[in-house]
């Protein structure tokens, strides 16, 4: 290039308003014009040099084209939130990206995909999952793809220069609506105060954990308890815990549904009718037992009944779903759409899909299982129990789909849970919504100090990870 040719795409000092634009266009033409060209000759320059002085005062984040993936690590977490892994992903241009593993999986999860990840540019998210997406599974087993998922979303937008949603096509919603849990309490009343506390902090949709656990010492109530006098499980390698729902033959008395009940009757009494109000973690009881509550909780008008059996049985969920108008959800611990939400929501086997992204397969699989929800007239909303990069994940997500109810806000006792990012406006919750993100990525980073002081004892804060920077395995599925 000549030098006059270099001098047209030096560029322009700084000025500001009307004036600025004017100079930037009286400098420009001059330069063409000293240079001998014409208007006509620049716009036949090579199209590098075009794009570079067209495009001089747009903020580059990166090179999207040539961003690489150098680096996965870890930071695990608990006591701030449930146990969590963080994930960073690294690159070439020094950009960065972060998603959480499911709250209570293993890092592992997320670790096992490194050596499938190095050298790949992470703009290519859809490409990527679905290269990942076989080493997923139900329940916590999803945690490890949807955190590497989000991590890479969370970059492409820091590429690009734009917030998540915009990536997944707009947003339908500037502010996202909440929900929370509340501290349980065997006292009806009690555990009513606690829930109009939330009210009072702004909420205005709630969820009650209430189930057999709360009537286990009332004579009566229950019939084959497994706490009770015959200790049924004394003999057995699974306890109650750990065994499914069909097999537990815990029944409830006509006693026990009345007590149950009342815990609904007191906390209708305390906050009203006009606030949603949800229920879950009602203990392991077969489809008999789960019909009866159901039907028993309809004059209360809930909002729904989660995970009242497990999800994988879809059929008897249909059974529920049309034994009552008390609406039935489930969906925390399905991974993606096809081989998981799919059938239930073909069936029609449930009113809400309640997907959590760190375990459904990350942020646009679960716009897709919103969308698919949406075609068969089927709710849909978030769970969510990990950490504040997640969670803001989730409001992306939330915001782009159209049919999205509520998300779920589990550390709201948790003070110093939102002390572990920043670039965000605080509290994140206001008056029970979250503002949806404008900056780019996900839109926060971490506070590393605050990461640290709540890192597991014997963790280090993302410590290298080369011993997961080789594949050992042939991953094709097919010959």
């Amino acid at each position: 290039m000549n030098k006059n040719l270099k001098d047209l795409f030096k560029l322009p000092q700084k000025s500001s308003g009307t004036e600025a634009k004017v100079n930037d266009r009286r400098s420009f033409l001059q330069k063409a014009s000293l240079g001998g060209l014409s208007l006509g000759a620049f716009i036949n320059s090579p199209i590098e040099e075009t794009l570079e002085y067209t495009t001089q005062k747009v903020n580059r984040f990166s090179a999207p084209t040539d961003l690489k993936i150098t680096d996965m690590r870890i930071a695990e977490i608990s006591e701030v939130v449930f146990r969590t892994p963080i994930v960073r992903i690294y690159t070439n241009q020094g950009i960065v990206g972060h998603g959480d593993v499911r709250d209570g999986a293993a890092k592992e999860y997320a670790l096992f995909l490194k050596s499938r990840l190095l050298g790949e540019n992470p703009c290519n998210v859809e490409r990527l999952f679905k290269k990942i997406r076989q080493f997923g599974h139900h329940g916590r087993q999803g945690g490890g793809v949807s955190g590497v998922e989000m991590a890479l979303w969370d970059l492409a937008g820091k590429a690009y220069n734009v917030p998540v949603y915009q990536l997944l096509g707009g947003k339908y919603r500037d502010r996202v609506r909440v929900y929370c849990d509340t501290t349980t309490s065997p006292d009806p009343t009690e555990y009513a105060k606690r829930m109009q506390e939330r009210v009072d902090m702004g909420y205005t949709a709630l969820k009650m954990d209430i189930g057999i656990n709360l009537i286990k010492d009332i004579p009566g109530a229950l019939i084959n308890a497994p706490e009770g006098d015959l200790n049924p499980y004394q003999y057995e390698y699974t306890k109650y815990n750990m065994t499914q729902h069909p097999f537990t033959n815990v029944q409830i008395t006509d006693k026990g549904i009345d007590k149950l009940m009342e815990f609904l009757d007191v906390m209708r009494s305390q906050i009203g009718y006009e606030i949603p109000m949800g229920t879950d973690h009602w203990g392991h009881f077969s489809v008999n037992e789960a019909i009866k509550i159901a039907r028993a909780a309809e004059p209360y008008n809930l909002a729904y009944i989660e995970d009242i059996i497990p999800w994988h049985y879809i059929d008897q969920w249909r059974e529920i779903t049309d034994s009552s108008t008390t609406p039935t959800q489930t969906g925390e611990d399905i991974y993606t759409l096809e081989g998981g939400f799919k059938e239930l929501i073909d069936k029609r086997a449930v009113d809400i899909v309640h997907p959590d992204p760190n375990t459904a397969g990350g942020i646009l699989e679960t716009k897709r299982i919103g969308d698919y929800a949406s075609l068969h007239g089927i709710g849909f909303m978030h769970h969510h129990a990990a950490g504040p990069v997640s969670f803001l994940g989730c409001v992306h997500s939330a915001a782009a789909t159209e049919n999205f109810k509520w998300l779920e806000h589990h550390a709201v006792d948790k003070p110093k849970w939102e002390d572990l990012v920043t670039g965000i406006e605080k509290p994140i919750v206001q008056n029970g919504y979250v503002k949806v993100p404008e900056k780019p990525g996900i839109g926060v980073e971490l506070n590393e100090e605050v990461v640290k002081e709540f890192l597991i004892k014997g963790e280090k804060l993302f410590a290298p990870t080369p011993e997961w920077n080789e594949i050992r395995a042939n991953d094709r599925l097919w010959s």
